[in-house]
């Protein structure tokens, strides 16, 4: 039986395949089930909103799929909101995680300011303690 539950938000099916190994590795030692949660957000390239949403189940589905095979309980939750960093919060709040991983994804400082920091916007919104996962790491703890 799981003692705690973490929310991991990915935002990309790179971002799954590339954290799945890490993330089991995480979940394992802290004996936690898993909420995978994506915000659905139209980007540039997106010609309607099933663009996003398709992309966002695809990403879903492969995490969640490989935490469920790695025997870690876990489940999927899409999630539709202009805000992701307040989605995410609420997400984990409401689902009474005890904590936030989140991937990063790289972006310069430029495409912080214009673009939104994620990362640090939830930092700023919740009490609940937030792992950040450079796209870089190599997965060992």
């Amino acid at each position: 039986m799981s003692h705690s539950r973490i929310l991991v938000a990915v935002s990309s099916p790179w971002a799954s395949q590339k954290l799945t190994e890490p993330l089991v590795d995480i979940a394992r030692r802290l004996e936690a089930e898993t909420v995978v949660a994506h915000v659905a957000k139209l980007q540039e390239e997106d010609e309607h909103e099933t663009d996003a949403k398709n992309r966002g189940e695809q990403t879903l589905k492969m995490l969640t799929q490989a935490m469920l095979d790695a025997q870690i309980e876990a489940q999927g939750v899409m999630l539709f909101s202009n805000d992701v960093a307040k989605a995410i919060v609420n997400t984990a709040k409401a689902r009474q995680c005890s904590l936030i991983v989140l991937g990063l994804t790289g972006k310069g400082m430029l495409k912080r300011l214009l673009g939104g920091d994620v990362p640090s916007n939830i930092i700023h919104q919740t009490d609940i303690p937030v792992m950040l996962i450079p796209s870089t790491w190599n997965g060992k703890v």
